[in-house]
């Protein structure tokens, strides 16, 4: 597809951002363990979360389940499953079978799971023979993927005695264990912080209905839009100040790129301010590792300086994000060097110009929504499987349509 950016020099428009797929993924596991009614409202229409809803939908009839390329799909769904009476292979896409799974495997066999590997030890597919498990005391390194984390979490209130949470080394992306505990908590668990642990009560989620928010992480590729396009202003509704998610971070972020958010009742409204004279970053996205490809992309248009860290986890995501980001930058004419600790760096005061062969986005949703409003700089190119996107913003190119870019199949 060929993506050209709009005739018009400033960009406008109202956008009804797609729902949080972080939010409905936890909210599906906790309304599979409830013993009472769960109502969720706003449900996002990601193919993550449309597979988590088909697999939860069909397990108890179904032995084989695929979760494609969907990583916290697979990830909730190994935990879930392994306290569920029953026998099922769990499997996913030829990337998926390359993400590792060994250190929540493990801590669950610990436990008393009951799961084998299929082929890579390691790594999906796996044999997972559910029972009534008890787990009371777990110990887990904090410093691989908070995903892990969350799908041990989302167990605790369904278990027959307190369940006790400790982490090996530092926790990263720690605001989506946050986000995990105040939906947890939102449905009537009792869960606490207590010396560096996560304490969960043996307390059932009950019943109450649940709106989903809009979701920050899509939010950052407009972000993005108006930062690169002076004069710009965008709606973007559905989200709020005080948001579950640790993405809502980008507005913090993107003050420095001449972003100015307004928030209203249900809605923020962002615009250039035009007063950045910015051009040197330096980050550290331990917390929000999702938000790196928009923010290199970005600086990248802008000509600044960046440096990025706490980007350990990219490397085991839909693809290597760290290489597929400097190798296609490079398409642009940008130097991007990937340092030492996965660290980026980029070069400030290189100039875009227009790739003379397609981007590819190599499976990953991130990379083609991250490269896509380069064409306000670049002018257009085309982006091999832009597809892709409806792993998380299924409306993301008729969004792009609307305020004036131009794509051509």
């Amino acid at each position: 597809m060929k993506i050209s950016k709009p005739y018009s020099e400033k960009i406008t428009g109202i956008i009804q951002l797609v729902s949080s797929k972080s939010e409905s993924n936890r909210a599906l596991i906790i309304q599979a363990l409830c013993d009472e009614t769960i109502t969720i409202n706003n449900l996002s229409t990601s193919d993550d979360t449309n597979t988590l809803k088909l697999l939860l939908d069909s397990y108890k009839n179904n032995n084989v389940l695929d979760a494609h390329h969907a990583g916290t799909t697979y990830r909730f769904l190994v935990a879930f499953l392994s306290c569920q009476i029953g026998e099922w292979t769990l499997t996913g896409s030829e990337r998926m079978k390359e993400r590792p799974i060994k250190i929540l495997v493990e801590t669950l066999r610990e436990n008393g799971a009951n799961i084998n590997y299929l082929e890579k030890d390691g790594y999906p597919p796996l044999l997972i023979k559910g029972a009534n498990l008890n787990l009371s005391k777990i110990h887990i390194d904090g410093s691989i993927s908070s995903q892990y984390i969350s799908a041990l979490l989302l167990l605790g209130p369904s278990m027959t005695k307190t369940t006790k949470i400790s982490f090996i080394n530092r926790i990263i992306s720690k605001p989506y264990i946050n986000m995990t505990l105040a939906i947890m908590e939102y449905f009537g668990a009792k869960t606490k912080w207590e010396n560096g642990s996560i304490i969960i009560e043996k307390t059932p989620y009950k019943t109450n209905s649940l709106s989903i928010e809009s979701d920050w992480s899509a939010a950052s590729y407009w972000y993005q839009i108006i930062s690169l396009n002076k004069g710009s202003i965008v709606e973007l509704e559905g989200l709020k100040k005080q948001s579950f998610q640790g993405d809502s971070e980008v507005a913090n972020i993107f003050e420095q790129l001449a972003v100015e958010t307004t928030y209203k009742d249900n809605s923020i409204s962002i615009s250039n301010n035009n007063s950045a004279t910015i051009k040197k970053i330096e980050l550290n996205l331990n917390n929000t590792p999702d938000l790196a490809q928009t923010i290199i992309c970005t600086c990248a248009g802008l000509g600044i300086e960046a440096t990025i860290s706490g980007l350990e986890t990219l490397v085991i995501k839909e693809t290597n994000r760290l290489e597929a980001l400097k190798k296609e930058l490079r398409k642009f004419n940008i130097d991007l060097e990937i340092i030492e600790n996965h660290t980026l760096y980029l070069k400030g005061k290189q100039t875009i110009t227009q790739p003379i062969s397609c981007i590819d986005t190599y499976n990953d949703h991130r990379m083609a929504m991250a490269f896509a409003p380069l064409a306000l700089v670049a002018g257009s190119f085309s982006i091999n499987n832009p597809e892709v996107v409806s792993k998380s913003y299924p409306n993301y190119w008729e969004d792009l349509r609307s305020v004036g870019f131009i794509t051509e199949d």
